[in-house]
């Protein structure tokens, strides 16, 4: 049940025009609302919407009034709560935690429009307005703090984000199965604090008696004590996103209060995915943001195409293996193409479809048919440190795909930006994706993700040693020439990673050096929560072996480590210089080409001389003065 313009209510008078009295859910975002598949709040609000259930959205509501809350009443079922399409954190700060000037999920681009810890003040502004309505909780930033996680942004180990938000139950990772479940549970009469039972949810309980095949993790008071037991923890945890061999975990916290985290949601069906992206998404925002100029986020995503989910790529500073899971779940063709037939009718489509991808574009299929039937492996990653023997390579249902969009009317070019794993790539013993991703799918420059080139910080990343980068580099090349094509590629690169030292990121700047490249933008490493990355940054120890390992944490520090990979820039200079003073590089400061920078310019002490010496040399020096003031 939609409105005349096709999406769901904001306001009491539109649930009045719907004919209800009352909302089965209201939906609370820290977004504005799009209703669009790249958005979360959209697709788990259709997706009700398809099972019978009436939703509401409440769209960045001022949580400082109480009245924002209550805009469409009290919802028979539940209030669903989400920072929106990003951790709020994420969204408000750079690694500097310096605040963004703007918010592309607002409209206007307009910062300042959702709280700190978004999930957290919306839940409490409702249960101090309702007190007994059932909330849960869930996209991003509640699916990554479910469990006891350190925070970058107040350098604080926090509860659980169940327990401070007051919130009921959490429907963590992308939460299409669970959501229903919860719904249909709620519709039944069952209470929520009687909703234990429902995989890819966690909840709170003061009794565990009842738990079958479960593992007690360290106690929060204790990993707040000894930060190796949340290493520890946080490998288990790890271990244990998979729905197939996943057990279920319950970590301890005064009071006798446990946080129970249920096994993921098994991965979606083909058709699964077909349904839930053939759902009547309006893929455009409310239109009462046109007059604020609407919500810049769409156009990254208006006419770009999502055809999978899950990595089994195992990037340690990636949250992925705990959001979406490591076995890949697909959209069959028909269903790609059809929505690519509704982009191309948008009166603002230009023949360009901008993406066909996910979190990693080329992956198609599981990484091996035993994650089919028992999961992914506990103790090993696919591609990482080398790839797994069982590993299939195969890029023939992509390929095919992105021919079938290349033959679509109205389509000029559909180029591929998502990412391209190119270790996996490079298994790959058929050239022909290769030789057709340079020949039609890149727009001038290929951006892809080595992060760094010492394999000891690679091995802390989960990233393949640097050799493989470099062949792909040269097979990149070879390629383009013989296509005639003269097309770049875009290192994306990465300082102050845990096992990055100041030795490492001046190897980085050589390497820069040799290749001739400097880029225009770094990413410094950015601890968000519950990533391997992120658990080395707070314990100083690799979860993986337990080793410790070296952790930047000096701001200073870390502004040479960025400042060293721009290295030309001239006002990195005195940083660069530090640095490499620091690394005991002398030998890279200089006038030789292998040279980052040159000497500092000093003035030389002046010499008294007899004044007709010094008119002399004066005019000597006249004589010689360039005619052209700008000549050097």
């Amino acid at each position: 049940m939609s409105l005349a313009n096709g999406f769901l209510p904001i306001t009491m008078e539109e649930v009045e025009e719907l004919g209800l009295k009352q909302l089965d859910f209201v939906y609370v975002t820290g977004d504005a609302y799009v209703d669009h598949p790249s958005f979360g709040a959209a697709i788990i609000t259709r997706l009700l919407q398809a099972h019978g259930y009436s939703v509401g959205i409440i769209s960045q509501p001022d949580w400082k009034n109480d009245d924002s809350i209550r805009k469409l009443g009290e919802p028979r079922l539940a209030f669903l709560v989400s920072s929106g399409n990003m951790d709020s954190m994420v969204n408000h700060y750079y690694v500097s935690k310096k605040h963004r000037e703007s918010d592309a999920y607002t409209p206007g681009g307009k910062a300042y429009m959702r709280p700190d810890h978004a999930t957290v003040v919306y839940s409490n502004l409702i249960r101090r307005c309702y007190k007994k309505t059932p909330i849960v909780i869930g996209g991003i930033e509640a699916s990554l703090r479910r469990m006891a996680h350190y925070d970058y942004w107040s350098n604080s180990f926090k509860r659980s984000i169940l327990l401070d938000s007051q919130a009921d139950i959490i429907s963590y990772g992308m939460g299409e199965k669970s959501i229903v479940e919860i719904a249909d549970a709620l519709n039944s009469g069952i209470d929520i604090k009687d909703l234990t039972f429902i995989a890819g949810t966690v909840y709170k309980t003061k009794d565990i008696s009842g738990l079958y095949d479960y593992e007690l993790l360290p106690s929060y008071g204790d990993m707040l004590s000894d930060k190796k037991l949340y290493a520890k923890s946080y490998k288990i945890q790890y271990d244990n996103t998979d729905p197939f061999n996943g057990r279920t975990l319950a970590e301890p916290y005064p009071n006798g209060i446990y946080v129970v985290q249920n096994v993921p949601q098994t991965p979606l069906t083909m058709q699964e995915m077909d349904d839930i992206y053939a759902l009547p998404y309006k893929r455009d925002y409310h239109p009462s943001y046109a007059e604020s100029g609407g919500v810049p986020a769409i156009s990254e995503i208006k006419f770009s195409l999502i055809s999978n989910r899950g990595c089994f790529g195992g990037c340690n500073f990636c949250a992925l293996t705990f959001h979406q899971g490591r076995i890949i779940q697909v959209r069959s063709h028909e269903s790609i193409i059809e929505e690519a037939k509704i982009i191309t009718q948008d009166k603002d489509f230009k023949g360009y479809i901008h993406d066909v991808g996910g979190p990693t574009a080329d992956f198609r299929k599981p990484s091996c048919q035993k994650q089919l039937h028992s999961g992914v492996c506990k103790h090993r990653q696919c591609l990482c440190p080398k790839p797994c023997p069982n590993l299939e390579v195969d890029h023939s249902d992509y390929l095919t795909l992105l021919r079938k969009l290349r033959k679509l009317p109205n389509v000029k070019k559909v180029f591929v930006r998502s990412g391209i794993r190119f270790d996996y790539l490079m298994l790959d013993k058929d050239d022909t994706f290769f030789k057709e991703l340079v020949a039609h799918h890149i727009s001038g420059q290929l951006k892809v993700a080595p992060e760094h080139i010492c394999d000891a910080v690679l091995r802390r990343m989960g990233k393949p040693e640097n050799a493989v980068y470099e062949a792909f580099t040269e097979k990149y090349k070879r390629l383009n020439q013989k296509a005639g094509k003269n097309q770049f590629l875009v290192p994306y690169l990465m300082s102050s990673h845990p096992g990055s030292t100041l030795k490492e990121a001046v190897e980085l700047a050589e390497y820069l050096r040799d290749i001739g490249y400097m880029p225009e933008q770094v990413q410094d490493f950015y601890p968000t929560p519950s990533t391997m990355s992120t658990v080395m940054y707070y314990t100083g120890i690799d979860p993986t072996d337990m080793t410790p390992v070296y952790v930047c944490r000096n701001p200073h520090e870390k502004a040479m480590q960025r400042a060293l990979i721009q290295y030309r820039n001239p006002k990195n200079y005195d940083l660069v210089y530090e640095a490499l003073k620091a690394a005991h590089r002398e030998d890279l400061i200089g006038f030789d080409k292998k040279c980052l920078i040159r000497p500092k310019k000093t003035q030389p002490p002046k010499e008294k001389t007899p004044k007709k010496e010094a008119k002399k040399k004066k005019t000597i020096r006249n004589t010689h003065k360039p005619k052209n003031k700008t000549s050097k």
